[in-house]
């Protein structure tokens, strides 16, 4: 698959089939792409958990905020939930700042989902205090996301704002999530 067609396919899907499970050996094979990637200094400060346990994941869910503006929703309903979690965190005993490494690393993550036919969403709005007490997460961990992993249940249809100028995602009465994205003669400013 050429890249672009990969980074296409990397939306942020919130509906799965949860009944599609993710095995452990395959969480661990996308971390292993995370860890390929780059790192500030080559500190390579992000450490993991991970979850493909029902209960674990069911514990989880509470904790986490799902589709802002999308206010009628309260996120995936029984049966339609991540079938896995990888939590993503900052080891503060090997680096302050982990400058743009969560954001990499996320990205490498969810390319290689993709490639393997699954699809995620990178959350940043969680419930950091009752995660670390629910997962029992040392204070020496900074938690900076939580990536929710599964079967993707629902179509994502990327469009542009070219019309609207509206950059607010929407779902459609057949329940289609729409993407809006600005024109790429939008976001180069100067060339020279």
């Amino acid at each position: 698959m050429m890249l672009k067609d990969l980074i296409k396919k990397s939306r942020s899907y919130r509906r799965f089939d949860e009944n599609k499970k993710i095995s452990k050996q395959t969480l661990k094979d996308l971390i292993d792409l995370a860890r390929l990637g780059p790192s500030a200094a080559n500190r390579q400060p992000l450490k993991y958990i991970i979850t493909n346990d029902k209960k674990t994941n069911d514990n989880l869910f509470e904790d986490l905020s799902w589709a802002g503006y999308i206010k009628d929703w309260a996120g995936p309903q029984k049966g339609e939930r991540p079938s896995a979690y990888i939590i993503m965190l900052g080891d503060k005993d090997i680096a302050e700042n982990f400058w743009d490494d969560p954001g990499i690393a996320a990205q490498n993550i969810m390319l290689g989902a993709a490639e393997k036919e699954l699809g995620g969403c990178i959350l940043g709005a969680l419930d950091k205090d009752n995660i670390r007490d629910k997962l029992n997460i040392d204070n020496k961990y900074d938690i900076l996301y939580v990536l929710a992993l599964g079967k993707p249940k629902e179509k994502v249809k990327i469009e542009s704002t070219k019309e609207t100028g509206n950059i607010k995602y929407w779902r459609d009465d057949n329940d289609i999530h729409h993407v809006p994205k600005r024109e790429l003669s939008e976001l180069i400013i100067k060339e020279y």
